[in-house]
């Protein structure tokens, strides 16, 4: 029997979940369509304004200039007055309603109809600063139309003279209002152009990719065991190049990763039958054996206690198996206890043979308690003892005397720290670099490496935690710390209070 994996949970079937489809302006497409066109016209607007003041000053100027041409003209006729129908020739052609020559020691009016009772504004188009400048530009364009202004600047290069001009303000808002209007067409032209130029420039070099990575990505999840799925990383060198190699590799490392685990949980099942039949087999057998230890065959009594250990190990063994296949432990029922007691039952369960020359001392003190689950601690003191039992008993050194496991502990505060010593040959590198991974973290030939999983799994359910510690000589020591359970603040309010309090 085997497990496959549904990638999508909502379509256990296998069909293909369509992706949703999504609007062009809902789109980055079209978001970013619309943002350059927005940014290209305000860039329009801040340079709306300052040109539209220039061109207000140029115009005034270019009134001005004509202005004086004619007063230049008059001018250098002396002692004559122009006709009146001159007068309104020069006036229509300037466009003003007067025009006077100013002069250090004189004035000349030029020409002059229909002078206004007052006038409303007055401009030095030599003297006119940029904020002025703009100021008054949009004074006209919204205000104007209806008023009467006097312009007056310097003629030609020097100060020696200065024409003057009176006039209605409706030629210069219409002038700016179709300047206006043609500078908004052009700006919506190019932001228009350059907005799809930039959007056609984009979608080709970020939007496309990232749609197949996208779409990749989804074809993928569907299902994740095809090796057609996976992605083809796109050529070059920029971010969304190497953005598309990385997911092509991480999808090849899950691909993998998900054949393992496919692997693993078929052999899990089929091992946790076959553990559960054999231990009922070496049930039968451990029977068969203890009734071959009263014989008194010599024979036999010499190879019982080996047959002996070597069932009890199969059947730790298959008992480890099935424990760590559980779905979780449950949660520990915590309690102070003693622990020197807990140690005791720890040696006596280990059954250590005194012919095999191991020595188990216990250096815990009596009045010395923890807040732990008792049946959990003994599971994770006697995993860990057990494995220094056997790494000394297998260790083929010629001086037995020096076979010591040692189980001591001290309480520091709210923290008891309890340690297992053994003189051992130590721990193998590679065990060492799979300490408590089950099934790769064994340091013996043979072994499962179940009995660290385990026992970092209850320490961890307590709070705490499980180190191998460093040690100068030879062996190996771990190191147990277990905190107590915080005491909540209502247990010191509902405290009742003693006479020595």
């Amino acid at each position: 029997m085997t497990t496959d994996i549904v990638a999508n949970p909502d379509d256990a079937a296998g069909r293909k979940t369509p992706s949703p489809k999504i609007g062009f302006l809902h789109g980055l497409s079209g978001r970013l369509l619309l943002l350059t066109v927005a940014f290209v016209m305000l860039a329009e607007i801040l340079i709306f304004v300052p040109s539209v003041a220039s061109m207000r000053i140029r115009w005034l100027e270019d009134r001005l200039n004509t202005a004086a041409a004619a007063g230049v003209v008059v001018d250098g006729l002396e002692d004559v007055q122009l006709s009146r129908m001159v007068q309104q020739d020069t006036l229509m052609a300037t466009g003003t309603k007067a025009i006077v020559l100013r002069r250090k020691d004189e004035s000349r009016l030029i020409a002059a109809e229909d002078m206004p009772p007052q006038v409303d504004a007055q401009y030095d188009v030599a003297a006119m600063s940029p904020i002025a400048a703009i100021r008054d530009a949009f004074d006209t364009l919204l205000f104007g139309g209806d008023k009467v202004v006097r312009i007056y600047g310097p003629v030609g290069d020097g100060h020696s003279a200065i024409i003057e001009v009176v006039m209605e303000d409706a030629s210069l808002r219409k002038a700016m209002l179709t300047y206006s209007r043609n500078m908004f067409f052009l700006s919506l032209a190019i932001s228009l152009s350059t907005a799809v130029l930039i959007f056609l420039s984009i979608r080709r070099l970020m939007i496309a990719p990232m749609r197949r990575m996208t779409a990749n990505m989804q074809e993928f999840a569907a299902d994740p065991a095809d090796p057609a799925r996976i992605m083809m990383p796109p050529p070059g060198n920029d971010e969304l190049s190497v953005a598309g190699r990385h997911l092509a590799a991480m999808q090849q490392q899950l691909q993998k990763t998900l054949k393992q685990q496919k692997n693993l949980a078929d052999l899990g099942l089929a091992v946790s039958k076959i553990n559960h039949d054999m231990r009922n087999i070496l049930s039968s057998a451990q029977l068969i054996s203890d009734r071959l230890a009263d014989v008194d065959d010599p024979i036999v009594k010499r190879f019982a206690p080996t047959l002996l250990r070597t069932i009890d190990r199969a059947v730790g063994y298959t008992t480890e198996v099935l424990s760590y296949g559980r779905t979780t432990e449950p949660e520990p029922h915590r309690r102070f206890l003693a622990l020197r007691p807990l140690v005791g039952d720890v040696a006596e369960m280990l059954a250590i043979d005194p012919a095999s020359g191991v020595d188990f001392r216990i250096q815990v003190p009596e009045e010395l308690q923890v807040d732990a689950d008792s049946e959990q601690l003994f599971r994770v003191v006697h995993n860990i003892c057990r494995n220094a039992v056997q790494a000394l008993m297998n260790d083929p050194g010629e001086d037995a005397s020096a076979r010591i496991v040692t189980v001591s502990a001290i309480r520091t505060g709210s923290v008891v720290s309890l340690t297992v010593d053994d003189t051992g040959p130590g721990m193998p590198s590679k065990a060492r670099e799979n300490l408590f991974a089950a099934f790769r973290g064994s340091a013996r030939s043979g072994g499962t490496g179940l009995g660290l999983a385990i026992a970092r799994e209850l320490v961890l359910a307590h709070g705490g935690t499980i180190a191998l510690v460093e040690k100068p000589g030879p062996g190996t020591q771990f190191r147990i710390e277990l905190p107590d359970r915080p005491v909540p603040l209502d247990a010191f309010r509902a405290r009742p209070r003693t006479q020595k309090d």
